[in-house]
Order: C-alpha cells, then sequence, then structure tokens
C-alpha cells in the first residue's frame, strides 16, 4: 500500500498501520521471534501471522466487518494479542476492558462500545448475566469449554475463531493512518469513564515515535495490562521496530529478576511503586546478572539513582496519558528528581491558565499540548462530544493536570487539576466510587479523594454522611461494595461525618477533605485486616 500523501510527517502504512506493518515484519523476518510467553512458547512473525489471519477470518465468519468495534476482554497472553491484531487485521476496532470491571462501570463500558460482540475469558463472562448488555448479542468464550447460558446472549466457543486465513474476504478500502485503531476507557473525573478514540498514527507515535532509545534489537517486557496503554504501547512499540515482547501475568517483586533473565528482557516500565520495591530488597550477588539495559521509570522518583547505580542499567522517564502520545521523555539519566522530561520532536507544550495563557516560567498552570503531525494524538471520546470539546479547546489537548517548568525547560508534575485519585498504576474516577458507594441505604452523599500513600501514589478515602436515623459500619459499607466495583477502587479509609464540606452552591469542597486527610476517625481497611487483591483471571 503505497503512499499517496506527501507530507513527511505522516508515516506510510506499513511503517504504522498493524495489517501492512505485520505482514511486511513476517515477510522480512518470518523466523524471528516477535513474542515470549508466560508459559514459555514463543511466537515467530510468521506464526503471529497466521494466527493473526486465521482469527481474522473467524472474526469475519461471525459477521465483524471493518469499522466494527468488538469488546476484548481478556488476561495479557497470546489470546489477547491475536485478538487484537485479527481485528486491526480486517479494519476493526479492538475495544479491551479493563480485567477488574463489573457492575455500573461495566454496563456503561459496553453500551459507550456499540459493540455487538465481545471475546472474554470464562471466568469474566458470568458478570454480564448481572448487567444491562445494550447490544451487545454475541460472546466468545476463551479459557473453558462450558460455561453457563445467558439470557440474549449467544455464546460460541473459542474454536469459532479458528478460520481459514486463505479464505478472508477482502477490505471495503485500505485502513490508513488515521484510521481508528482501539477505543480505550479512561477514568472520568466528574462522569463516567472515557472510551479514547486512537488512531493508528497515534499507537506509533506514542512508542516509535517516542522512544527514540529502543531498537529492534530489544525486548520489551509486558508487564502491565493491555486493556491500558502502558500494555499496548510496548506490544506496538517493538512492532514498529522488528523487535519483540516478553508478555508476564502481571509485576510481581519476588520473580522480577528471575523472570527478567528467563525472558532475556532488556527494557521495562517501571510505573510507582514498582521501583522502590524492587530497591528494598535485600543486595544479592546477582544483582548485576541481568540483561535489562532500560528502565522507564514513571514517576522519576527519589530510588532512581540508587536503582540505576545498583543494577547498573540507564533509566527514563516520560509523561503520557491515554489520550496523548508520550509528548513529555527525559533523556538517559536525568538528574532533576521528579522530572517529567521535555517535550520531544513534533510536539508543542504549553503551561496555561484558566484562559490558555501562558503563565511565566516556574509558576504552575494546566499543561496543554498539540503534535504538528495531523492524527498523532487521540481524536475524541467515542460517544461524547461534549467531553471531546472541553479537552480540545483553542486548538490545544487540555490534560487537566498541573505542572510548572523550570529555568532549564525541564516539565515537573504538580497536581491534578482533575478530580481523579491514582493508586497503584491505576486511574480512578472519584464519581464512579460516590455512585457506588451511595448505593448503601445508609449512605446519604459521599465524596472520594485521594489521600497520602506510605508508597509513591494515592490511597482512596471516601468521606460519607449518613440518611437520617441511620448508622453504618464501615466494614459493611467495604463487603457492600467488593463484589460491586474493580479492586483497585475499593476504599481503604472511610470517614463517617455529618455533614460534606459544601460551597454556598452546594458543591463538595474535596479540598477540605483532602488538606485534612486520615484524621483520628478516620477507619482504615487495612488496618481492620481486610486486604482487597487482584483476581487473578484464568489461574
Amino acid at each position: 500500500m503505497p503512499r499517496t500523501w506527501s507530507d513527511p510527517r505522516v508515516p506510510a502504512p506499513e511503517d504504522c498501520v498493524l495489517r501492512p506493518l505485520l505482514e511486511r515484519r513476517a515477510a522480512e523476518a518470518p523466523l524471528k521471534t516477535f513474542a515470549r510467553f508466560a508459559d514459555g512458547g514463543e511466537w515467530t512473525y510468521a506464526d503471529m501471522l497466521v494466527d493473526v489471519r486465521a482469527t481474522a477470518a473467524g472474526f469475519q465468519a461471525l459477521g465483524v466487518r471493518q469499522g466494527d468495534n468488538v469488546l476484548s476482554w481478556l488476561p495479557n497472553g497470546r489470546d489477547a494479542i491475536r485478538v487484537w491484531f485479527a481485528l486491526n487485521y480486517i479494519g476493526a476496532v479492538y475495544v479491551p476492558i479493563n480485567l477488574a470491571y463489573r457492575g455500573r462501570i461495566l454496563e456503561h463500558v459496553v453500551e459507550n462500545s456499540d459493540a455487538a460482540l465481545i471475546v472474554a475469558h470464562a471466568d469474566l463472562l458470568p458478570r454480564l448475566a448481572d448487567i444491562a448488555r445494550a447490544q451487545l448479542r454475541q460472546a466468545v468464550v476463551i479459557g473453558k469449554s462450558a460455561v453457563a447460558p445467558i439470557d440474549g446472549l449467544s455464546i460460541h466457543p473459542a474454536a469459532a475463531l479458528d478460520g481459514d486465513g486463505a479464505k478472508l474476504a477482502p477490505l471495503v478500502r485500505d485502513v490508513m493512518p488515521w484510521d481508528t485503531q482501539t477505543i480505550i476507557y479512561t477514568s472520568g473525573t466528574t462522569g463516567p469513564s472515557k472510551g479514547v478514540l486512537s488512531s493508528y498514527l497515534q499507537a506509533w507515535s506514542m512508542g516509535y515515535g517516542a522512544f527514540s532509545f529502543i531498537t529492534g534489537d530489544d525486548r520489551y517486557m509486558v508487564n502491565l495490562p493491555m486493556f491500558h496503554v502502558g500494555g499496548t504501547i510496548a506490544v506496538y512499540t517493538m512492532l514498529a521496530n522488528g523487535g519483540s515482547i516478553a508478555v508476564v501475568d502481571a509485576f510481581d517483586t519476588a520473580s522480577f529478576w528471575r523472570v527478567m533473565r528467563e525472558t532475556q528482557s532488556t527494557v521495562v516500565v517501571l510505573l510507582g511503586v514498582m521501583t522502590p520495591f524492587l530497591v528494598k530488597q535485600p543486595p544479592s550477588p546477582q544483582d548485576r546478572d541481568h540483561p535489562l539495559r532500560i528502565a522507564i521509570m514513571v514517576p522519576l522518583c527519589e530510588d532512581a539513582q540508587a536503582f540505576s547505580d545498583r543494577f547498573g542499567c540507564d533509566v527514563y522517564t516520560v509523561f503520557n496519558m491515554t489520550e496523548i502520545s508520550t509528548p513529555l521523555v527525559s533523556g538517559r539519566n536525568p538528574a532533576p528528581l521528579a522530572t517529567c522530561g521535555r517535550p520531544r520532536a513534533g510536539v508543542e507544550a504549553r503551561i496555561v491558565d484558566a484562559n490558555d495563557c501562558e503563565v511565566a516560567r516556574g509558576e504552575i498552570g494546566e499543561l496543554i499540548l498539540r503534535t504538528d503531525a495531523p492524527w498523532a494524538m487521540n481524536h475524541g471520546y467515542n460517544k461524547n462530544p461534549e467531553a471531546t470539546a472541553r479537552a480540545w479547546r483553542n486548538g490545544w489537548f487540555h490534560t487537566g493536570d498541573a505542572f510548572r517548568m523550570d529555568a532549564d525547560g525541564n516539565y515537573f508534575f504538580v497536581d491534578r487539576m482533575k478530580d481523579a485519585i491514582r493508586r497503584r498504576g491505576e486511574n480512578i474516577s472519584s464519581f464512579e466510587v460516590e455512585t457506588e458507594v451511595c448505593a448503601h441505604p445508609a449512605v446519604k452523599e459521599a465524596a472520594a479523594v485521594a489521600v497520602a500513600s506510605e508508597f509513591a501514589e494515592d490511597e482512596v478515602m471516601v468521606a460519607v454522611s449518613l440518611a437520617e436515623g441511620k448508622t453504618l459500619d464501615p466494614e459493611e459499607l467495604i463487603r457492600f461494595l467488593l463484589p460491586r466495583m474493580a479492586h483497585f477502587m475499593v476504599p481503604r479509609f472511610v470517614r463517617i461525618i455529618d455533614e460534606l464540606p459544601k460551597t454556598p452552591t452546594q458543591k463538595v469542597q474535596k479540598h477540605l477533605l483532602r488538606s485534612e486527610g486520615v484524621t483520628g476517625d478516620t477507619w482504615d481497611r487495612e488496618k481492620a485486616g481486610i486486604v482487597v487483591k487482584r483476581e487473578k483471571i484464568g489461574a
């Protein structure tokens, strides 16, 4: 598929669009390993193309057509990648779902996606029985041969995706760099989670275009979920580079270096508490016995230098969101503690006030961004034109994050201007937490806020006022919430107060709750012995 445009900022389809890019890699290096999986199995580029084409034919047999949105609800692994790639191979849109979603947030994603088909792990499928499913009519189940039926949903076994790659129907038209590749859901702030519309060019820009320090000789460890850009960016970066990936179940401190050696991984992202967890491990004679050469550390914490010195690898840091394309990137082993780097080539960044007027260096304002290449950032929120218009004001994307810039041009994250919470690498919508808390019959009002953690990120605190004549045991509230929300959303702290602090216009003053923090009358779930962990799917 030749490039028919002269703009050098927009790469040719065989460089950034999945179908021609995958075919190119399989032709150039058919026997090169693209992926190593947790079970020790491997996938060459040629193997991958065969599997992807067969799966794509299976999707077509189920009625999936170019431009359709299809939900994928799978843990990291071969199935998650072949479903994603197969959908893009026939020009369909990959719409992954967070494995922790259930209840109302799951219902919202299903409705917003407009998907008629979902590919789901058998352990997750029962959650669909308890929600309204909008236009969802078919499910392909991975993981078990038999599952309970769900009214109104045609359930197919995994073998339904074993199509004949030689009988693929042709595309209606070529897939282009500006076409939608994925819809990935990011946490809402004043409303439900939003589906970010991302093009192939955005995915290419986010990794290959930003990570100039990664090459086709590298192997990138995928230790973040592929329903977030933290996982998808690793996979697409290495496909674009002609390199390889090592797919692991999740980050685990105890086995990290052993897995690094076994998989021969050379690049990894260390998010939030991962770095301090690794640095706090007892020193070992094997501390430098590993292939890792680059750690992308987000944020750049005070342990960065200790990590680099002890383990003998280079550290970089970046700033990114689902909506953007890694606009800030540091140099090798950056000196300023907590920096997010500087704008990379092709990106303009400003720090502005409430009227989008640039503030002086050193002053705090909102970070806004734009790129010189079209389609290199998101092109809106799915079925949410109001949120799209709010974010894309005056021709710039508004991140909602407060930043400052030092005299040397380094950018520093200060705080969240939007009302979101970040815990253990997950962005949490306070709105969604509050919605579920307020569903408890004893609760009149609730406000969820971030409070300081003993680690690098936030903990969730919910302040509640009670309905007249009601009492509430915080432990009872947690038991109520466990089946209703993702594990990472469940509040650690519960504070019961007479009335939430409000402005004269009756808006809750969350800044007061945040400033007061964990008070003496705040109940701590972990001190009460209630530890909420991620459910391992497919164990």
